[in-house]
Order: structure tokens, then C-alpha cells, then sequence
């Protein structure tokens, strides 16, 4: 009972995990079929057509697959007194058991946004302007576009109590009391509009700029065809740069996925890593071939002079926070839990799955002291296969 209560409210306070690609493997759980720490994803090949020619130009295929590593295990904790155990579920699940999973599940679910917020790359809105009509949204749903996010129904807003204040009576007469709204049961949920459900939630990540956001790439930017490194640390330097930031290229344009036309926006990037003097970004920067996704500003073909010297353009102003809002498909981030194993020793350990979610019921008794000691777990990985899908709404 207690393991299903706790699935109950978990589902229950996922505001961000409950609208994203939920996985679930049952490998881990079962002896003799586990499969170490990392799971291997599939992601969706990319063509190049042939044109006007009879002529077959074969591809191979390139098989690409993202790692999720299974390396997180979150747990709560607690002890009841004989006393206490003789409650009713009902009372043990609103003394104990509702807080303690929602502190597990609403930390989880602050990193998770981080990470999320982190790898991607593009970026609505104006910074230091917080949002109250539709234009921020309108842009951040048409880059979605851009990048062929599906419009299946499965898109969603998450946004700070700040940002939905001025939203919701920017938008009073677009938010609807549809039947839809009045039966759903997830927390947060305020309707529907631009093409997305939207939530209101106060973990969203806050970025704050580094001390430095004017410069360019080094003479010799040392970038490459597929690569994600960039030299900037001459004019930018590495102390003054801060993992989430995003930054334009002067020259380095988007493009469409399949007809690889230039689009009249610069591609944004996000830094993922800084090291002693290069900064990783994604997305990785492809010139050619079917993965392309960075042309000139007339869809010409780019090259390591083009972004040379460069002159980069990073959101934001130096040492500034800006709330980052997220509208994202789905399928751009995945959550993935495991099945933790149920001990040979323990004669309460209790293991249940929901929608996704798997989590672990163990108790075992303390005779010295007459109490029931109690751990519920989950062990989960995160990922963002598609980042391209999602947009950040700076606030």
C-alpha cells in the first residue's frame, strides 16, 4: 500500500517529468540480465537526396546512439513508531508519506529542469523583459518549427509564478475552463494556448551570466566539421564563461534540417563545457553531409575561416540572472527509471512501476528501539536526444 501511495503522488507532483518522454527498463532488476550503468539510445537517421540524376548515390547508414547513464539513486527516509504504524494508509500517507515524496520528486525534478534547460540552444524572448503577451511564446513556438518539432498535441510550457503572473492576465481571455482543464489532476497545470499546455512551476533554473559577454573567437577558432569545441578564451576568458549561456556567431546561420535552406536567424549555441582554454558547445557544428545544420546568410557552405575572429553575441548582460522558461515537444528530453533490486534479506521490499516511474518500497524493523524503518527509492537517468525541440523563453 505504502509503494502504491507513494507512486500515487509521485505521478501526482511531476509537473516536468510528466510531460516528457518517460522510459523504463526492467534489465536492472532482474538478476543475471543487467546490463551495467549506461543505456544506449537510438536516434533517427538523416538523408541527403539525389537530384536530377537516374543515378543512385547509395549512403550508408549511420547509426548514432546517445548514452543515458543510470548513475542517479535518490532516496527518502524515515522511521515509525508502533504507534504511528497503527494508522490508517490514508493517515500515514498525508503525515508522512505525501511530504516526503513530494521533497524527493520536486528535487529530482529541479535538477532534471536544469539539465534540460542547459542543453538547449535555442533561445525566445528578451532578456530582462519578462513575457505578458504572446510574442516570446510566438517565437520560441516558430524555432520549434524550424527544427521540425512534431505539432501532435505534445507540447508544453513551464514557467516561473512570476512570468504566469503577467501571462495569465495578458492572456485572460485565451486560457480556457475547458472540460480538459477541469478533469486533469496534475499540479500546476493553468490551459492551453499557442499550441502548448501550460504549467506554472518555481523551480525553473535561473542563469546568471558571466562576468564577460562581449568578444570573439579566437584567429584560430579551432573549429571543425562535426566538432563542438570553439577557442574563445583570448577575448572571452574561461573564468568569465558559465555553462548555460547562449551566444551567436556572426556568419554561422541556421538552416533547415531536410533542405538544408538558410534560415535569417544565426544558429544559437549553448555552452556545455569549459575547459583550461576551449569551450564546448552544442549543437555540434556540421558543414556537409546529411547531419548539416550551420550555412552562410545565403546558404552557402561554411567553413573553419568562417567563424575565425567571429563576433559573438551572448543573450543577456554580464553578471545578470535571467529566469529561463522552457517550451518544449515531449520527445526533446527523456527520464528514464530503472528497476532497483529486491534484497534476498528483506521481507518487506516492495518494487512498483507506473507510467514509467519505478520506485522501491523497503522497510525492515529495529527491535532495540520498536520501530519500522523505512527508505523509498528511485533510480533514474536523464537526456535531451532532441534539444533542437525545445526553446528557452528568457525572462
Amino acid at each position: 500500500m505504502v509503494t502504491r501511495e507513494a507512486l500515487r503522488i509521485a505521478h501526482e507532483k511531476s509537473q516536468f517529468i510528466g510531460t516528457v518522454d518517460r522510459q523504463y527498463d526492467d534489465s536492472y532488476g532482474k538478476t543475471g540480465a543487467k546490463i551495467g550503468s549506461a543505456l544506449r539510445v537510438r536516434r533517427p537517421n538523416q538523408y541527403t537526396r539525389t537530384s536530377g540524376s537516374r543515378v543512385m548515390d547509395v549512403q550508408d547508414q549511420v547509426e548514432r546512439t546517445s548514452t543515458i547513464t543510470m548513475a542517479t539513486q535518490d532516496h527518502v527516509d524515515m522511521r515509525f513508531n508502533s504507534a504511528e504504524l497503527s494508522l490508517s494508509i490514508d493517515e500515514i500517507s498525508k503525515r508522512y508519506i505525501e511530504p516526503a515524496v513530494s521533497a524527493l520528486i520536486s528535487n529530482i525534478e529541479s535538477d532534471f529542469i536544469a539539465f534540460a534547460t542547459k542543453a538547449t540552444y535555442n533561445t525566445a524572448g528578451t532578456a530582462g523583459t519578462p513575457p505578458t503577451d504572446l510574442v516570446a511564446v510566438g517565437a520560441a513556438r516558430a524555432k520549434m518549427n524550424q527544427f521540425l518539432a512534431p505539432k501532435d498535441g505534445n507540447r508544453f510550457i513551464q514557467c516561473d509564478s512570476v512570468t504566469m503572473g503577467g501571462m495569465v492576465n495578458g492572456l485572460k481571455g485565451l486560457f480556457q475552463d475547458s472540460s480538459q482543464i477541469k478533469d486533469q489532476y496534475r499540479e500546476g497545470m493553468i490551459g492551453r494556448t499557442a499550441m502548448a499546455d501550460w504549467y506554472e512551476n518555481d523551480r525553473m533554473w535561473t542563469l546568471t551570466n558571466g562576468s564577460d559577454v562581449t568578444g570573439t573567437l579566437d584567429a584560430a577558432s579551432l573549429a571543425t566539421d562535426g566538432g563542438t569545441t570553439l577557442d574563445m578564451h583570448t577575448t572571452v576568458a574561461v573564468t568569465a564563461q558559465v555553462v548555460g549561456q547562449v551566444f551567436t556567431i556572426a556568419g554561422v546561420y541556421a538552416c533547415h534540417p531536410e533542405t538544408k535552406a538558410a534560415y535569417s536567424n544565426l544558429q544559437q549555441f549553448t555552452i556545455t563545457a569549459i575547459g583550461a582554454s576551449t569551450t564546448t558547445v552544442s549543437p555540434a557544428m556540421y558543414w556537409t553531409g546529411p547531419y548539416k545544420n550551420v550555412v552562410t546568410s545565403s546558404g552557402g557552405t561554411v567553413s573553419a575561416a568562417t567563424f575565425n575572429s567571429a563576433a559573438l553575441t551572448f543573450v543577456g548582460n554580464a553578471s545578470t540572472s535571467y529566469v529561463q522558461n522552457l517550451m518544449y515537444h515531449k520527445e526533446a528530453f527523456q527520464f528514464v527509471t530503472a528497476d532497483l533490486p529486491i534484497m534476498d534479506d528483506a521481507s518487506k521490499c516492495v518494487r512498483r512501476t507506473q507510467e514509467g516511474l519505478s520506485m522501491r518500497v523497503w522497510q525492515a524493523s529495529d527491535i532495540r528501539n520498536d520501530e519500522m524503518l523505512m527508505r523509498i527509492d528511485i533510480l533514474y537517468g536523464m537526456a535531451a536526444l532532441r534539444p533542437e525541440w525545445a526553446c528557452r523563453i528568457t525572462s
